[in-house]
């Protein structure tokens, strides 16, 4: 994608979890990025990341229709097991990871908007494609902040939904006519070389609330959503995703009613025995290179765009010339972190 090259500038080792609250001070003759980060130096010289994890150290997924409950869920959870909670991502999630004090225009955040998809899904600019592959790549980058929390400091994490389970979207919006095949293709591609370098969550909870009642609580907030689509994204998880991963990964489905009952869902976790997939054969070797790659963020949005051509999300060269330039005349973008004076940054010339 074209608009990623302009704007994708993001610090090694930073989650957007904790972006907000690192405020670093400049010295002297150092470098203005001076964060110490892990590598293989560090490896070599003991550290481990076994020791530090604990029962309670998994990665948790809430996944449902859309107005289905999963924040209020997920948030409860964290809190009852000691987890940290992340929200679901929005097209604005970079922004977090960068530290930016509001967010950039739309031109620099995947050039999509939800609310136009909403207003018209079939436009013919291409926006609901471009809108589901940038947040597919922003689903990627926060399970990565996921994985690297979890194995940086042995602390569980629960989300709304992963990266894994963003498939039933892309299939919804095929069978809607809002994308063309060509974008099924892509997306599915740009999938299969990104998606491999993770780790199924350890459980995947899915809230079952049927799409009519979904459609009914979105008319209620303001959007028109078609049955039909909110359908194909329930058949989506039912019979597709659900059913795939579960050789792979603990699953626990409950009903609208069922999921309110926080107590009863924690219990059901505490009693999962997690021997399922790929986790329980990770070893400090193979803990040692995921690390090094989610602290990599750089490397991970790479990991979701290949040089094909697709007319959704390919901008010609005076255009991209344009955004690029247009991005850079912002405050702070013309150099790197430490080095603007117009957003007060001092004694650039001793660094």
């Amino acid at each position: 994608m074209a608009l990623r090259v302009i704007r994708l500038v993001i610090p090694s080792g930073t989650t957007a979890f904790k972006s907000f609250n690192v405020i670093q001070k400049a010295g002297v003759h150092t470098s203005p990025g001076r964060t110490l980060r892990y590598g293989w130096l560090t490896y070599a010289l003991g550290e481990r990341t076994l020791p530090r994890l604990s029962k309670t150290s998994k990665i948790i997924a809430v996944d449902g229709n859309l107005a289905s409950g999963k924040g209020a869920l997920a948030l409860k959870l964290a809190e009852n097991l000691g987890m940290l909670y992340m929200p679901e991502p929005d097209t604005f999630y970079m922004d977090k990871m960068t530290g930016e004090k509001e967010p950039l225009p739309v031109d620099f955040n995947g050039l999509c908007s939800l609310e136009k998809f909403y207003t018209d899904p079939k436009a013919a600019d291409g926006n609901s494609y471009r809108l589901q592959l940038w947040m597919y790549a922003m689903r990627l980058l926060q399970y990565s902040d996921a994985v690297e929390h979890l194995l940086t400091t042995g602390q569980g994490v629960v989300l709304e939904r992963s990266p894994f389970s963003d498939t039933v979207f892309i299939d919804a919006m095929f069978k809607e006519g809002y994308i063309r095949k060509e974008c099924v293709e892509h997306y599915n591609e740009i999938r299969h070389i990104s998606i491999c370098e993770f780790l199924l969550p350890h459980l995947n909870i899915y809230i079952d609330v049927p799409a009519e009642e979904v459609q009914k609580r979105l008319k209620q907030s303001g959007k028109n959503v078609p049955l039909s689509y909110l359908k194909n994204i329930e058949d989506g998880y039912k019979k597709t995703f659900l059913p795939q991963i579960e050789a792979d990964s603990e699953v626990l489905v409950y009903n609208e009613a069922e999921a309110l009952d926080v107590e009863k869902v924690v219990e059901d976790v505490e009693n999962l025995k997690f021997e399922k997939g790929p986790w329980v054969n990770q070893d400090d070797t193979s803990y040692h290179h995921m690390r090094m790659l989610v602290q990599d963020k750089q490397k991970v949005a790479n990991l979701t765009h290949i040089p094909n051509f697709l007319p959704e999300i390919t901008i010609g060269a005076h255009e991209y010339d344009e955004k690029y330039y247009a991005y850079r005349s912002l405050p702070g973008k013309k150099y790197a972190p430490g080095y603007n004076a117009d957003v007060g940054d001092k004694y650039i010339w001793l660094k």
